[in-house]
């Protein structure tokens, strides 16, 4: 059984939150999915669910409109040309780009884990 994760928790993890109370936008992941038909959700009771897929395309959407400054029909156009799959072995494509900021991500993380063990041991690391 594969690993499902509800609206809320995706907008947590992607950082979409608002900056007063730290409130999860929903809404902001709702417009993607109407925009990118790529994107279909688990429906389960009346409640919105994600593949690890959908959660990978979600962070490949965030990237290319955030950090690479597209518009939303030029993320359209690369995931419609599948162009994110033929760059995957070119080192300045788009994809490449996310690849190299998702894996500095996860290793300052892995760092970070790694100087509280030092720091204060395996009970405390939490």
């Amino acid at each position: 059984m594969r690993k499902l994760i509800n609206i809320s928790q995706l907008a947590i993890q992607l950082n979409l939150l608002k900056s007063k109370n730290k409130k999860p936008l929903n809404h902001v992941l709702r417009f993607w999915e109407k925009e990118f038909k790529q994107i279909k959700p688990i429906i389960i009771n009346k409640r919105r669910y994600y593949s690890q897929e959908q959660v990978e395309l979600f962070k490949m959407i965030k990237y290319l409109l955030k950090n690479e400054g597209m518009t939303i029909s030029g993320v359209k156009n690369i995931l419609n040309s599948n162009r994110n799959k033929l760059d995957d072995y070119k080192s300045n494509s788009l994809k490449a780009n996310y690849l190299r900021q998702n894996i500095k991500a996860k290793s300052n993380k892995i760092l970070e884990k790694l100087k509280k063990l030092k720091r204060y041991g395996k009970k405390n690391s939490s």
